[in-house]
């Protein structure tokens, strides 16, 4: 039997990657897993917010350097998890956050939403996450050990009238591709999940009035935080949570049940 301690949750001696961890959600989950003994690679398309958080968490007595690369750019991404083996580090866990296209959001009704925007979901929410797994997991398998985490919402699971179709289209399309690795992986000590996020602090103006009524509609009364994700994350990564593996597990307070 796990003797089950404090211990059996840090991460000494593992590398994250953590993409599109230069802010927000992000942020929050490197900054947790950084804490915890994580060796944290910051990915994001500016080298200075990712150098900003990195900085952050050396600073708080943790290890972490920074990793600019477009995950939806194949050549960058395979060009930087190459420079990464050359440089000694391997990925053992692998959290993909990036999902927010760095020109906004952008929601839209599907019928009037423009092919090119429907694409960039697609490119950066489902081809990005397969193409950075497919980069760092031959390491993890060879390794006899990994975590594979993907950010996900519950858009993937309930239809919304807010104009975000094909984000949460391609989010479902990542979910299945963790259930399916999950099997494929798990007899090779790798696990994967997805977090599918609720309503996160950043989406506007804290005074907006059509804010404090989502808020309303959430049990806990409140927005989700980074080190929210990150305590949770934590645990999908730490030997603690070795059994849990294929799930889709929702973090919302409360306003979208898993099942």
């Amino acid at each position: 039997m796990m003797d089950l301690s404090v211990e059996q949750f840090r991460l000494d001696g593992r590398t994250a990657l953590v993409t599109g961890s230069g802010r927000g959600v992000g942020e929050g989950i490197a900054r947790v897993l950084g804490a915890c003994g994580a060796t944290v690679i910051v990915n994001d398309l500016h080298a200075d917010r990712a150098q900003s958080v990195a900085d952050a968490i050396i600073a708080s007595g943790g290890s972490a350097f920074s990793s600019v690369f477009d995950v939806t750019d194949a050549a960058a991404v395979e060009q930087a998890i190459t420079a990464l083996a050359d440089d000694g580090a391997s990925v053992d866990i692998l959290v993909h956050n990036a999902g927010i296209p760095d020109i906004g959001a952008r929601p839209n009704q599907f019928v009037d939403m423009p092919e090119a925007d429907w694409q960039r979901q697609i490119d950066l929410n489902l081809s990005a996450m397969m193409r950075v797994v497919q980069a760092v997991l031959p390491g993890q398998l060879a390794n006899e050990w990994g975590r594979i985490i993907q950010i996900s919402s519950g858009a993937s699971t309930r239809g919304l009238s807010i104009g975000v179709s094909a984000y949460g289209a391609a989010k479902a399309g990542s979910e299945a591709l963790i259930r399916h690795l999950s099997v494929e992986c798990g007899s090779r000590g790798v696990t994967a999940n997805a977090l599918a996020l609720g309503m996160m602090e950043g989406l506007g103006d804290v005074d907006d009035p059509a804010l404090e009524r989502m808020i309303r509609q959430i049990p806990i009364g409140r927005l989700g935080r980074g080190a929210d994700v990150g305590a949770a994350i934590l645990w999908l990564c730490s030997e603690a949570g070795g059994l849990v593996n294929g799930q889709v597990i929702h973090l919302n307070g409360g306003t979208v049940f898993g099942r």
